[in-house]
């Protein structure tokens, strides 16, 4: 689907790289052919966005996602998960909402804080790179860029963003149905027009419902880089 680039400001917009690390291009938890998209992200680097940020998955060994943390549990195999009780309690008063148990998946260890699994993978031009971490917090799964599921803890994300006075963000990177499509519909959810770029992204399922997810939520999708590597707007 062709998507009208004619109305958006490079110096309005920023380009989100989610996750390109080496866990999940040739680690322990790698998306096939993962490494294919490389080259396209770094195309698209050298674009005039006004703020390019890199995301990193950055997880305490001990973390709540990962299997051998969980006696008798195998490997994507799911729980469930209720928000941790220290979080809760620092809640404001007004949000009185009760939040519900997720399902969680038990994944093999994976970006570990300060290990090489967590590092850009090489090739990466990452040195451009405004670098945003996630998955820090022993006990909640982040998959987004900007919030936990929750909304207990937060990565500074849309107020990095809205300091620069971005109203676009494009999306690319690792995986498609899970830390693209939850950080491309919270991009949407803060306001910001949202774009996930298809030929930049690789999913860890076939099946495709994330695109599904993301249009019905009012995401657009840009089939293919070279449709901003070549449209008028980026190329002036």
């Amino acid at each position: 689907m062709l998507v009208d680039l004619e109305s958006i400001q490079p110096s309005k917009s920023a380009l989100l790289v989610i996750d390109v690390q080496n866990d999940f291009v040739s680690g322990s938890l790698a998306v096939r052919d993962a490494e294919q998209i490389i080259d396209t992200v770094n195309a698209l680097l050298t674009l005039p966005f006004a703020l390019k940020i890199g995301t990193q998955d950055y997880h305490p060994a001990n973390h709540i996602s990962f299997a051998r943390n969980h006696a008798g549990k195998k490997e994507f195999e799911k729980i469930t998960i209720s928000p941790p009780a220290e979080l809760l309690a620092k809640r404001k008063p007004e949000d009185k909402l009760p939040l519900e148990a997720l399902e969680q998946v038990l994944w093999p260890v994976h970006c570990v804080q300060d290990t090489t699994g967590a590092a850009f993978v090489d090739g990466l031009k990452h040195e451009c790179l405004d670098v945003v971490r996630k998955g820090c917090d022993v006990g909640i799964e982040c998959y987004s860029a900007f919030e936990d599921p929750w909304g207990l803890t937060n990565t500074g994300l849309k107020d990095k963003l809205r300091s620069k006075e971005i109203s676009n963000v494009f999306v690319v990177g690792i995986a498609g149905d899970y830390c693209v499509k939850f950080s491309a519909l919270d991009a949407k959810k803060h306001g910001f027009r949202t774009f996930v770029i298809r030929d930049a992204v690789k999913s860890v399922s076939d099946e495709g419902t994330e695109w599904i997810e993301m249009t019905k939520a009012g995401v657009e999708i840009v089939d293919t880089a070279e449709e901003i590597l070549t449209s008028k707007t980026f190329s002036q």
